[in-house]
């Protein structure tokens, strides 16, 4: 657990935070409003995000909300000025895997990150994900449909795992957009439309249904 974004507008809070993480060998990014660390949480590839509530944009609540409904698994420890019961407590129950009242004492949010650290090696490494006859090896990147092994291109892997990590839930042609392309894409491309075309070759046409006017899911 070596990369840690942190959602902080105030910059002197953020850049706090950013130097202490750096000398105990974390890579950090700072995300400066709502929209950025939602989109930097599903697509980043990071082992765990501090998030703080005040967020403009989306606030803290709905990021993390976002985050779960998509069913992401990123450990969340959120900073916040809120001490409310009420509050910690809605933090919590909505996916926080902890919680800190501003201000706090830098040595105590590392020991909190250590701990995650801990729990995640404690919890095995999730390395083939499967949907009915469907696998695909996490390792190697190659997928088997009915006993074949298939070939994929890289976006086409992404694009294959994001449907598997999201079974039965539809997916907008604008999240997949984001997850697959991130900033690099335009929201007028066909592009989405071309790789589920791909992926329906290789695998099988029954893989992915279309949900007209919503978007893709795979059964």
């Amino acid at each position: 657990m070596n990369r840690i974004l942190i959602a902080e507008d105030e910059e002197r809070i953020a850049s706090f935070v950013q130097k202490g993480l750096r000398a105990n060998g974390f890579t950090t990014v700072v995300a400066e409003d709502g929209d950025s660390a939602l989109h930097q949480a599903m697509v980043g590839g990071f082992d765990l995000m501090l998030l703080d509530i005040g967020l403009p944009g989306r606030d803290g609540f709905t990021v993390l909300r976002e985050l779960r409904e998509a069913r992401v698994t990123l450990p969340v420890i959120v900073l916040t000025a809120r001490d409310s019961v009420r509050d910690t407590v809605a933090g919590l129950e909505g996916g926080a895997d902890d919680w800190m009242t501003k201000p706090f004492r830098f040595e105590e949010l590392l020991a909190r990150i250590r701990l995650r650290q801990r729990t995640a090696a404690r919890t095995p490494e999730v390395t083939m994900l499967r949907s009915g006859s469907l696998s695909l090896d996490l390792r190697t990147r190659r997928a088997r449909a009915d006993n074949r092994t298939v070939d994929l291109t890289a976006r086409e892997f992404v694009l294959l795992e994001f449907f598997l990590r999201h079974p039965g839930r539809v997916l907008s042609r604008e999240q997949i957009l984001s997850h697959v392309w991130g900033y690099d894409f335009d929201p007028g491309s066909n592009i989405v439309d071309v790789y589920v075309r791909a992926l329906r070759r290789k695998l099988g046409a029954e893989r992915l249904e279309t949900i007209r006017g919503m978007g893709y899911r795979m059964p």
